[in-house]
């Protein structure tokens, strides 16, 4: 245990340990399916592959949600970090369909630890010096960090891709090595700007905690569920989350391979993509503001529903798109919605949950997108072989129109409380 740190010098490690962690996953979040196609897998392959991810991370971020209270923050982080590492090269390494399986489930399982810890610990450590002072602030700015780092991650990525100097190896793998190199790095900032002040439990308390923390994802489930069962609203509002996340299959999976058909080579794809996420985050934020403002100007739930009419109207037209020009403008439409969407759907189920079970209320509606996405992406891709990718975007697009309707019991109430 070492003394605490100063809250000036906890936010330094806490911003620098924030773009370490999400810088690297810019160079390659738009081209994982075009790594994994350009070995082989066919687009039901590559996103049955990219399913396991999220259903490994739906199965253990609750039985390991109570790990960092148990071990402390900077032994699951580090762990997180180390399995991180572990993660990248089986995803660079990786020369099959069972090979992707394998580190989409390592990077499940990544997901699960690396929930929490960090941020935990850095609430811990302001709070060591300065009990119950407030770190919204601090919170607000890492997102942004986030968000930053994620996009210049994407244009370095894509310009990698585009400068392609290995011409004996195919133009993307450069950015996956260098994900690789730069989660090294991340494991070693943790390594020595990580230190934890906190006494952690042990002995005894420590295996109670953990048994708690494995116990816990039935009861959640099981109640999140007869919750569902009493509130119709809630149940609403789950129900246009899973909507959302099957159109999210078209502009997080689909999108590189119609590019791609468009263009004509995964490389010149691979390039593109870099400056289209990195945009594609800035207009994200561009639609988080404007939902505060359709929010107070039209309602909670109307917002809502027009962040989910605009973002599955926009999938569609991906799909219609005649050229990568239309695709593109498509695509950025489409995520400004995305980012309009999910402030007032956060506000809604946070109306329907009480202080007794604000946190069942937010776990279901994370669960069932994990778990959407889990079963609704490998259907996509056999959709996507069999018939066309621009196919398979319409008909996620219209699915997740279906949200719309969802949030009418919400829109209802909230008129009745008016």
């Amino acid at each position: 245990m070492s003394a605490p740190l100063s809250p000036a010098a906890a936010r330094r490690i806490y911003y620098t340990l924030t773009v370490t962690r999400w810088f690297p996953v810019g160079l390659i979040v738009g081209i994982f399916i075009l790594l994994q196609t350009g070995r082989g897998l066919s687009t039901a392959q590559a996103l049955t592959a990219a399913a396991t991810s999220g259903l490994v991370c739906f199965a253990l971020e609750l039985p390991t949600s109570g790990f960092a209270d148990a071990f402390g923050r900077r032994a699951v982080y580090i762990a997180a970090a180390v399995l991180n590492v572990i993660t990248a090269l089986a995803y660079a390494l990786a020369q099959s369909f069972w090979a992707f399986v394998l580190a989409a489930a390592l990077m499940g399982v990544f997901r699960a630890l690396d929930s929490g810890p960090l941020e935990a610990w850095f609430v811990d450590e302001v709070h060591a010096t300065h009990p119950g002072a407030d770190v919204d602030q601090e919170l607000s700015r890492s997102g942004s960090l986030l968000g930053m780092g994620m996009a210049l991650g994407a244009l370095v990525g894509g310009a990698l891709i585009w400068w392609h100097p290995f011409r004996s190896a195919p133009a993307i793998d450069l950015a996956v090595w260098c994900f690789v190199l730069l989660n090294i790095v991340h494991l070693v900032a943790v390594l020595v700007l990580l230190k934890e002040s906190s006494r952690h439990p042990e002995g005894m308390r420590q295996r109670e905690l953990v048994l708690a923390s494995m116990k816990q994802a039935p009861s959640v489930i099981t109640g999140g569920l007869k919750l569902l069962g009493r509130n119709t609203i809630l149940l609403g509002i789950v129900a246009a989350e899973v909507a959302w996340s099957i159109g999210m299959i078209a502009f997080e999976s689909l999108l590189p391979l119609r590019l791609e058909e468009f263009l004509g080579s995964q490389q010149a794809a691979g390039a593109a993509m870099g400056p289209i996420a990195a945009v594609g985050w800035a207009i994200f934020s561009l639609g988080t503001f404007l939902a505060g403002i359709a929010s107070k100007r039209f309602g909670v739930a109307r917002a809502a529903m027009l962040g989910r009419l605009l973002n599955g109207t926009g999938v569609v037209i991906m799909g219609l798109s005649i050229g990568p020009a239309s695709l593109i403008a498509a695509y950025l439409f489409t995520y400004t919605a995305h980012g309009l969407n999910g402030p007032p759907h956060g506000a809604l189920l946070h109306r329907e949950a009480e202080a007794s079970n604000r946190a069942t209320v937010l776990s279901i509606n994370s669960m069932m997108a994990f778990l959407a996405f889990g079963v609704g992406a490998p259907l996509a891709g056999l959709l996507a072989d069999r018939t066309s990718v621009a196919t398979t975007m319409i008909t996620v697009g219209l699915i997740s129109l279906l949200g719309v309707a969802c949030y009418l019991p919400a829109r209802r109430a909230e008129l009745a409380r008016a």
